[in-house]
């Protein structure tokens, strides 16, 4: 799942080569919220993987920045004991514009099929004229 997120960027961590074949980049994001004139404190960390570790050259701490991101979770078991472990794996980050929302958590305008989503439903209506018509129903 594809989700976004726009805030001020407080801070950023050197790339890690975590081991010969993989590297990361971790970053932290203030995305406090105002509600009824009270101000919620919020920070997310979230990282940039791979090829995207460089994606953060192009910010600096105090740029207001929109990350899309994916989720990612790993179950992970050592001496019978069992954890899980989540990522926000950052994929693009772009400068926030004045006319982004103030809602700092959204799904992206165009969201990305999901793995666990059941493909559209098959209907009786497929003669060669519907077939060629935009079809911009849900059903």
């Amino acid at each position: 799942m594809a989700l976004e997120v726009i805030g001020k960027l407080i801070e950023k961590y050197p790339t890690q080569q975590v081991s010969e074949r993989f590297k990361k980049r971790e970053f932290v994001l203030d995305i406090t919220e105002e509600v009824n004139g009270n101000s919620y404190p919020n920070f997310a960390k979230l990282q940039a993987v791979q090829n995207r570790c460089e994606l953060l050259d192009n910010f600096h701490e105090g740029d207001m920045v929109k990350v899309s991101f994916n989720i990612r979770g790993n179950k992970w078991e050592k001496d019978g004991r069992v954890n899980y472990i989540t990522s926000l794996d950052a994929w693009r980050i772009e400068r926030a514009s004045a006319g982004d929302s103030n809602n700092a958590y959204s799904q992206p305008a165009q969201p990305q099929q999901s793995y666990n989503q059941a493909p559209p439903a098959n209907n009786n209506f497929n003669s060669a004229a519907n077939q060629n018509a935009a079809d911009d129903l849900p059903f």
